[in-house]
């Protein structure tokens, strides 16, 4: 099933697979939940019931005169959940989308039952210095490749209500990961949905900083993918989903 649910002034794109458990998948920036999670879905959604969703200015969902900032983003997420009559459900974020999650799972612990935060960082400095740093981008083996960035902007242009704005979407969310100030340790000590982080051994996140979380929050699973890079997490289905899906169990 797919539909809009009009929450916070935006109308969001939603999907609904399978049935049971609940879980909300939280796509990456300027992603399309298709881009994201489409080889995942049909497995997924195997017993238990996958709520899709589509962020404002992402895939089917238009842009609105809103700042992006987490807290608006996960604020939209907890209408939808209150439009869908779901007090709780869990959550698998990748990106921005994990971010999006690790805010719910702050600021709105009681709906969140169970967090898996692929790719995701807590503080600033999680990433490492070449992400931030156009002078040392070039040379990076973490970036997205030019055809990664194809991909990117293809899927934006078959499903966004106006295509044409792809660029300065894009910038406007990489203006509002960049004010990421980010959560205190004793906020993530707080974090009470049993966690599994995953990351690429060349992913964007410091290793040691992923470590660091998993410090952090209490007992949270670590899992570090070999051999792969940011834009490559969720392509590593046959490592990822039974990962995820024993996890969810």
């Amino acid at each position: 099933m797919a539909d809009y649910a009009t929450v916070n002034g935006l109308k969001m794109y939603y999907e609904v697979h399978g049935e049971g458990r609940p879980v909300v998948l939280l796509h990456g920036g300027v992603l399309t939940l298709e881009l994201s999670f489409g080889p995942m879905l049909p497995q997924l959604a195997t017993g238990r019931q996958v709520i899709g969703v589509e962020l404002q200015g992402h895939g089917h969902t238009a842009d609105i005169d809103r700042e992006v900032t987490l807290g608006g983003l996960a604020g939209d997420v907890v209408a939808l959940l209150d439009e869908l009559g779901l007090e709780r459900a869990d959550l698998f974020g990748f990106s921005l989308g994990g971010l999006v999650a690790l805010e719910l799972a702050t600021a709105h612990p009681g709906r969140v039952d169970r967090l898996v935060l692929a790719s995701t960082h807590y503080r600033p400095d999680g990433y490492h210095a070449d992400i931030h740093d156009p002078a040392l981008q070039a040379a990076s083996t973490r970036m997205p490749t030019e055809a990664d960035f194809a991909e990117m902007f293809q899927a934006y242009q078959r499903v966004a209500p106006e295509p044409e704005r792809f660029d300065s979407f894009k910038a406007k969310v990489s203006e509002a990961v960049a004010r990421l100030e980010g959560w205190s340790a004793d906020q993530l000590r707080a974090v009470t949905a049993p966690t599994l982080l995953i990351v690429g051994d060349n992913d964007f996140v410091r290793l040691e900083h992923a470590i660091e979380m998993a410090g952090l929050i209490p007992d949270a699973q670590l899992a570090v993918l070999p051999g792969t890079t940011h834009s490559n997490v969720l392509r590593r289905t046959g490592l990822v989903l039974p990962m995820v899906e024993s996890f969810l169990r």
